[in-house]
């Protein structure tokens, strides 16, 4: 720490109470907020050398010049007072949440006979604001729905009673669509028209199954009283709202109040859901992207999202569903619940599944802008996927081809920074195999490649990928043993029957998710491999079958053989050349045998 800052002389100053404290820099700025249920403990717990902490927080410690904090009663409170203080400063080392749209929210108006409409912005003037809602879509839909089924004015006219009562207003053509009743012209009491309000309140609520009962008891009774016109009415009510509430998602009714929230995260960045129950139903669904700038941990940016969503949506849920658990004390109008079963385990998987596509959502379109950043993405993730030590840039596969023992060969395939680099591709004429031994081919491939590299000094892969199980791995191994370099390259086998990993020395395979960016690469690696082996392999075989065929020619043997489709290239140019040209490579009596042979003579014999 710098001399500048004697920050054993500031923890003497610091309680051990619950609390938030700030860290200014040089120029007094403030530069990070944190929450404690220790303020001494954790202050200090920057400063203590015994702890390891990442790079970038000791940048943040050592640009700090000052201390200050806010003691609270509880650690919930302290929670909830560095979100907002977060919100107020933005201080530049603390978790930025990023959320560049202003939502709409719907508005009660605070007016007699109030109207309902949408709003993107808060005026605190006593209307009721609910909301605010992330999906549009789904905001016009409960607006459509209230306007069908309860008849409200539109109009801004100012229906006090006074002027109400002095006749200063008539009717308009809403009115006579049957889309209000006329409370301008007292066709409406108040006490009717607010009814239908507090039963909108109740819907937005989501507390639908309580209105369907109301309307259901209002029906009956009307039907009693042979009332048929207004039961009619109320079932078309009853109706329009039963089929509202089925579209929505539904849970079990018995969950009353609860906020649902999941977190996915990347490197530099995460990604928080929250739903809001209520009575059984989803009212509210957003997820917000959160940049990270402290390596902080998924439960600190867990515990920072939910205390922004509940004050953003003015939650007062005492049951709090998330994925793990949260590190805060007991609290008499909080209860955090880490469901394993049930119907609440299945709101969490609901949570989770948005989360999850809209990390990929985002991801996706961040990396088409920025094809690097999907790079290191996808390299970090194999590194972490195979226990590697460092990023796989270069990766290199190798696989064997053979026709019944016949025309062996090595493939080889590079891959840089996870695609084909196909100029480095190489393939090899096995030497000292004989017969159909894969093992042995295999050993011969990876000890020349390296052999090859190591004499030329040029750099190893990080990542070598053998196509085969245990067998071939073990014959790889020995081969870099040989070369003294087994302990400097990751190496893997691939099985294919389920595309299971083998390690050297590890008897027990690893199984990668199917669904794995890593496996994907290496499936690549291994298809490359095997394609390019293939064609190899076919040329060769396809070139010895033909020097088969010109050797059953008497007096030709494999060398002219080989000499004949060295200078003519096909069969098909021996058959169509003549004498003259076939001297240029054997002599006569061989040329007039491949006369005879492809029925272009008769053999002469020779005197």
């Amino acid at each position: 720490m710098s001399e500048k800052f004697d920050y054993k002389a500031a923890l003497k100053n610091i309680p051990h109470k619950p609390g938030v404290y700030q860290y200014w820099d040089s120029e007094n700025e403030l530069i990070y907020i944190g929450k404690a249920k220790d303020l001494r403990n954790r202050v200090g717990s920057y400063f203590n050398q015994d702890i390891h902490i990442n790079a970038k927080t000791r940048v943040l410690v050592s640009k700090i010049r000052a201390i200050t904090f806010t003691i609270v009663d509880t650690e919930v409170d302290a929670w909830l007072l560095e979100n907002s203080m977060i919100k107020k400063h933005q201080p530049r080392y603390n978790v930025l949440l990023k959320d560049d749209k202003t939502y709409p929210w719907i508005i009660i108006k605070n007016e007699n006979f109030p109207r309902i409409f949408w709003t993107r912005r808060i005026v605190k003037d006593g209307s009721k604001y609910l909301g605010p809602y992330a999906s549009v879509s789904m905001m016009h839909n409960i607006l459509g729905l209230i306007k069908e089924t309860y008849p409200l004015r539109t109009c801004n006219l100012a229906l006090t009673r006074e002027n109400i009562d002095k006749g200063k207003f008539k009717v308009c053509l809403e009115y006579q669509l049957g889309n209000c009743k006329g409370p301008c012209q007292n066709f409406q009491t108040e006490d009717d028209y607010d009814n239908s309000i507090e039963e909108i309140k109740d819907i937005l609520n989501g507390k639908i199954g309580a209105v369907l009962r109301r309307l259901k008891n209002e029906m009956e009774a009307a039907a009693m009283d042979m009332n048929f016109e207004l039961a009619h009415r109320l079932k078309r009510k009853f109706d329009m709202l039963e089929n509202y509430q089925s579209k929505s998602t539904i849970v079990n009714s018995s969950i009353t109040d609860v906020d649902v929230f999941s977190i996915a995260s990347e490197e530099k960045l995460a990604f928080v859901n929250f739903l809001k129950v209520m009575n059984g139903t989803v009212i509210q669904t957003q997820t917000i992207e959160l940049k990270k700038k402290l390596d902080e941990t998924d439960e600190e940016l867990l515990t920072l999202a939910i205390s922004e969503f509940r004050s953003r949506y003015s939650s007062d849920s005492k049951e709090i569903i998330v994925p793990f658990d949260i590190d805060l004390e007991d609290h008499p109008n909080i209860k955090f619940t880490v469901p394993k079963l049930g119907e609440k385990r299945k709101l969490l998987d609901l949570s989770q599944k948005n989360v999850q596509f809209f990390k990929k959502e985002k991801i996706d379109q961040y990396e088409k802008l920025n094809p690097e950043v999907r790079t290191e993405r996808l390299l970090t993730q194999m590194m972490k996927d195979l226990r590697m030590n460092q990023l796989p840039r270069h990766i290199e596969c190798f696989d064997n081809s053979n026709f019944q023992g016949k025309y062996p060969v090595s493939a080889i395939v590079v891959f840089k920074d996870g695609k084909p680099s196909k100029k480095d591709y190489r393939h090899f004429n096995v030497k000292t195999v004989e017969g159909p031994n894969d093992f042995a081919t295999m050993e011969e491939a990876v000890h020349r490649r390296y052999r090859r590299m190591l004499d030329e000094g040029t750099e190893l892969p990080q990542l070598i990928v053998i196509d085969g199980g245990k067998g071939q791995l073990s014959s790889a191994m020995h081969s870099l043993k040989l070369l003294g370099i087994d302990k400097k390259v990751t190496v893997i086998g691939i099985a294919k029957r389920l595309e299971e990993l083998y390690y050297p020395n590890d008897q027990y395979p690893m199984y990668l998710d199917k669904k794995s960016e890593t496996l994907k690469v290496i499936q690549h690696l291994r298809d490359e491999a095997h394609r390019f082996g293939i064609t190899f392999h076919r040329k060769k075989r396809d070139k010895g079958t033909l020097v088969t065929e010109l050797e059953l020619i008497d007096g030709i043997g494999k060398t002219t053989a080989e000499k004949l489709l060295k200078y003519f290239k096909s069969v098909k140019k021996v058959r169509e050349a003549t004498e003259e040209v076939l001297l240029e490579v054997v002599n006569l009596k061989q040329a007039r045998a491949i006369l005879a042979y492809f029925g272009g003579g008769e053999v002469v014999a020779s005197s």
